[in-house]
């Protein structure tokens, strides 16, 4: 791979930033600087990680970044719970971002164990 926009993880985490934002327009305006800032910015902090690892000199340091991102993923799906609860986000939304989340979860996993493979075989 030679960028990290060759990454299907950072392709996908990059979908849902997008899909984010589009969403989150329809909350409220009094929410522009509380929820949809928080939720915007733990989202698009997972794409973030994911380049900022791929761009390290070792897989140390991706590994420790590829964590980084799945942390903001689970900052982002409790962001989730809470704008569905506040009914900022109807319950399609909620599900559909929720799928996505739960598909880079998945890929930020694989990519982590196979990463770490790397680490411990160095």
């Amino acid at each position: 791979m030679k960028t990290f926009q060759d990454l299907l993880v950072w392709k996908k985490a990059h979908e849902i930033t997008l899909d984010i934002y589009r969403t989150s327009r329809g909350f409220p305006q009094d929410e522009k600087f509380g929820m949809m800032s928080q939720i915007r910015r733990s989202a698009s902090s997972i794409p973030t990680n994911i380049v900022e690892g791929f761009k390290r000199k070792s897989q140390k340091d991706f590994a420790h970044f590829l964590n980084v991102a799945d942390v903001f993923l689970e900052e982002t799906k409790y962001h989730l719970i809470l704008a569905r609860d506040l009914e900022y986000l109807s319950r399609t939304d909620y599900k559909r971002l929720c799928g996505s989340c739960d598909e880079v979860g998945r890929m930020l996993c694989g990519l982590q164990k196979k990463v770490a493979g790397n680490v411990s075989e160095k």
